[in-house]
């Protein structure tokens, strides 16, 4: 058998890994060590205890699992283990320096390169090194909402855009139309039966027929301008808006705005990391959740899509009489192409949010735009188990959440390149606002 394939795998895993780091510890820097502590909230965790659980989660899926090591800190199990320690505990954890932590993730860094420079690297082995860098990529984005959620700094970014990001002054936003008809709703084997290339996750399997009727999805996610005309018109407080649990929610907290919004005189200003900035009415609207998602799209009224609504729109093509769509899938919603700086809002590049007129390059077939990057998308789906789904190896994952949390789509201006595409499924509980999640709203046709 030639193992150059895989060996040229882990080559580029390598470079993966060691970027994964990097970005890691550039989302940290700056932070002092009682901002590594974090303060006491539900909807993060302490920086510090985020920096070596990834570490944790790398050596536990590669030496430990595949090479039977020992673990480089004994004590790790103890501190970093997610499933075994709740969110309100890891507070109370004893955790070495940020020198010592430091110390020990670069160790597990070393020992996983070790294990892919042999001669014999495994397709294994390349799938548990993919799931430790699908792992960083996503936490090193929690790092950013923690940074955000906390009033720290903006963290500093070296890989950053070097040309003006492409925005269409001219767009006009409007409905797109999506013909009904049976979509393959999830990730597709290739044709020799086996996974793709792709890293996917097991509640991405399989793609299965999904019946979905005609529907109509605006072309770009709402905007602050649009989100502010629901407050001023006292969205907050109109029940008739808001499902039985969102008004539950919003009585509890006592939310009359979005999370970071500011009155600033006769304006309103939101909170960008430690600064403040005037709302832009051509920027996605982000950091409301589920609920408040839900809320505007029924004071319009229209609704939030489906996820099959949203992955067929993202990743189909219009069939030529116009009436239906091909069967063909795509990854992305331009086509096969990975993403990059003229597709898409991805990997911090633009250092924030952008207008959504933003990135043409990237639209669908159906003339959607930014369904990659700038902010994750709710969808109206709860997230369940697909049929005949069968549980992967990281077994904690997906299937404590089913049933429990709602579906995001798309990725965000912070998302990894790597992570994102069309079937991949974000989750989390409707409550949560402090992620970089906006929304576009779908009425039925």
């Amino acid at each position: 058998m030639d193992e150059t394939p895989f060996k040229n795998q882990a080559q580029t895993l390598i470079r993966h890994l060691r970027d994964a780091r990097q970005r890691e510890l550039e989302v940290l820097s700056g932070l002092t060590p009682s901002q590594m502590a974090g303060q006491k909230l539900k909807e993060v965790e302490p920086p510090i205890w985020e920096m070596g659980h990834v570490g944790w989660f790398q050596e536990f899926w590669t030496s430990r699992r595949l090479d039977g090591a020992e673990p480089l800190d004994p004590a790790a199990d103890g501190r970093y283990h997610s499933f075994n320690i709740p969110n309100a505990e890891r507070w109370e954890l004893a955790f070495p320096t940020y020198k010592e932590t430091l110390a020990y993730i670069n160790g597990v860094l070393e020992r996983t390169i070790t294990r892919l420079e042999r001669a014999d690297v495994t397709a294994e082995d390349l799938y548990f090194t993919r799931l430790a860098v699908n792992h960083e990529d996503m936490h090193g984005e929690t790092m950013v909402h923690i940074r955000q959620t906390l009033g720290y700094t903006q963290p500093e970014i070296a890989d950053t855009r070097t040309t003006p990001v492409p925005v269409q002054q001219d767009y006009e936003p409007f409905d797109a139309r999506i013909p009904g008809g049976t979509y393959w709703l999830g990730a597709k084997k290739n044709n020799t039966g086996h996974p793709a290339p792709a890293f996917i996750f097991d509640n991405e399997k399989w793609a299965h027929p999904v019946e979905i009727a005609p529907f109509a999805i605006s072309s770009t996610p709402v905007t602050q301008g649009e989100y502010l005309r629901f407050v001023e018109a006292g969205g907050y407080r109109d029940r008739s808006s808001w499902n039985d649990e969102g008004w539950e929610w919003r009585t509890q907290t006592g939310a009359v705005q979005p999370a970071f919004w500011e009155r600033d005189g006769e304006a309103w200003i939101r909170r960008v990391f430690a600064g403040h900035a005037p709302l832009d009415p051509h920027l996605p609207m982000v950091h409301v959740n589920w609920y408040e998602a839900n809320a505007f799209a029924r004071w319009t009224g229209r609704r939030l899509p489906t996820e099959a609504e949203w992955e067929l729109a993202a990743s189909s093509t219009p069939a030529p009489d116009g009436r239906s769509f091909t069967a063909e899938k795509h990854p992305y919603p331009w086509g096969g192409e990975p993403p990059d700086e003229s597709r898409a809002n991805l990997d911090s590049a633009a250092q924030g949010l952008v207008d959504v007129r933003a990135f043409p390059a990237g639209d669908s077939p159906w003339g959607l735009r930014q369904m990659i990057g700038n902010v994750w998308e709710w969808t109206a789906s709860t997230f369940e188990a697909y049929p005949g789904f069968v549980i992967d190896p990281y077994d904690t994952y997906s299937e404590p959440s089913f049933g429990q949390q709602k579906v995001l789509r798309g990725g965000c201006w912070v998302t990894r390149g790597r992570v994102i595409r069309n079937t991949f499924r974000n989750f989390y509980t409707p409550d949560r606002n402090n992620i970089y999640a906006g929304f576009r709203t779908a009425v039925s046709l």
